[in-house]
């Protein structure tokens, strides 16, 4: 028989807007994470993971992962996806979606050999970025088949975090290995572009992802701090990103929330002690039990920095902006640093993260990912 701790009550989210659930992100960067689980096909079994997950360790996890996906029978079933979405959210879990899409030179269903996992010609794909071409008009309808389906979140008022063209650094999809400003980064913008300025889809926060390649140069498909709220990178290299790998990803989100987007083990202490800026980690459907033991699944969910359902808070209690002491001088991290034991000083007002505190409804402050802890003085 197995003893779990007791799991908190689950707490239905209301409508929200997107950036509260940003603001969340950033103030648990740097001291907690929350727990995620993906949930690929078929459509028809939108929530057959996370159940895994609850049997395993009595929990839920705190962010459900779904899919838009690719073949004919999960395509015309894309409403149950939408339909747990719109559960697990009304349950107190945040929301994600990627999308396996087919190419737009194709039908709007594709099998995943030789549609998804595909190559297209550089001139097929310079049209595709070319506006109001064939293939760019071809594009954009591709687009529009899974509007209905996030409009109705919207409505829902519920924010998806949205990761489209994902592990765009590798080249077994067709959107990407194509590096450069003109490459995979902007077919990216002109994805964001139409969805979230054409067609208004305002709930959507922007998940750009890269996988852990060790070629390295993730920063080459990145489409630019405009385009991007969360900066995410799959593991499937190695079992956990290295401290090189955080690094790299630091270097690209800057103030931004970071995430480890798809994962096939389940994340250790030690990783979430040395890599503290994951704001969520997401294990990939059937890697959950086929590369990991109930022990490792129980670790990781019963770590007091991971968030499962009912300890995930969205309220009103948080606050993002600057703290200003005596002097109209601001609360400020000195050199703009965010290792341990970084000293706080009151100094001239200026612009940026070093002066850029967000307060939880804990009553907790945290400035690019550090958390602020007062200690007891003595002496003089």
């Amino acid at each position: 028989m197995s003893v779990w701790p007791a799991a908190e009550p689950a707490q239905a989210f209301p409508a929200t807007p997107k950036q509260t659930v940003l603001n969340y992100l950033r103030s648990i960067s740097g001291n907690h994470i929350v727990s995620g689980q993906h949930n690929k096909e078929p459509a028809s079994s939108p929530g057959q993971y996370t159940q895994q997950v609850k049997d395993v360790t009595g929990q839920y996890p705190g962010l459900w992962g779904g899919d838009l996906m690719f073949a004919a029978a999960d395509v015309a079933n894309r409403q149950r996806v939408v339909d747990q979405a719109k559960t697990e959210w009304a349950n107190g879990s945040l929301t994600t979606l990627t999308w396996h899409v087919c190419p737009p030179t194709g039908g709007s269903s594709c099998a995943f050999e030789g549609g998804v996992k595909s190559n297209l010609s550089d001139a097929q794909f310079s049209q595709i970025l070319t506006e109001g071409s064939t293939l760019n008009n071809a594009w954009k309808r591709r687009l529009d088949e899974a509007v209905p389906y996030l409009r109705q979140l919207k409505d829902a008022g519920v924010p998806v975090l949205f990761r489209p063209l994902h592990e765009m650094n590798e080249s077994w999809n067709w959107w990407g290995n194509r590096p450069g400003a003109n490459g995979s980064a902007r077919l990216y913008q002109i994805t964001r572009d139409h969805l979230a300025g054409t067609r208004g889809l305002d709930n959507l926060i922007w998940v750009w992802n890269v996988q852990d390649n060790p070629a390295g140069g993730w920063s080459n498909y990145y489409p630019g701090a405009p385009y991007v709220d969360v900066v995410s990178l799959d593991v499937w290299y190695k079992s956990h990103p290295s401290p090189a790998d955080y690094q790299q990803m630091r270097n690209i989100a800057g103030s931004k929330p970071m995430a480890l987007a798809e994962m096939g083990k389940m994340p250790t202490a030690s990783l979430l002690e040395s890599q503290p800026r994951w704001t969520w980690f997401m294990m990939w459907s059937e890697h959950l039990r086929g590369n990991n033991t109930n022990a490792e699944i129980q670790a990781a969910y019963f770590h007091p920095r991971v968030l499962n359902q009912g300890e995930v808070t969205l309220s009103s209690g948080r606050a993002v902006g600057a703290i200003t002491g005596s002097g109209a001088k601001r609360a400020d991290m000195r050199a703009s640093g965010t290792a341990n034991d970084t000293a706080v000083q009151l100094y001239t007002c200026a612009t940026g993260v070093a002066q850029t505190w967000t307060v939880a409804g804990d009553g907790t402050a945290s400035a690019d990912g550090t958390r602020l802890q007062i200690r007891n003085r003595t002496g003089g």
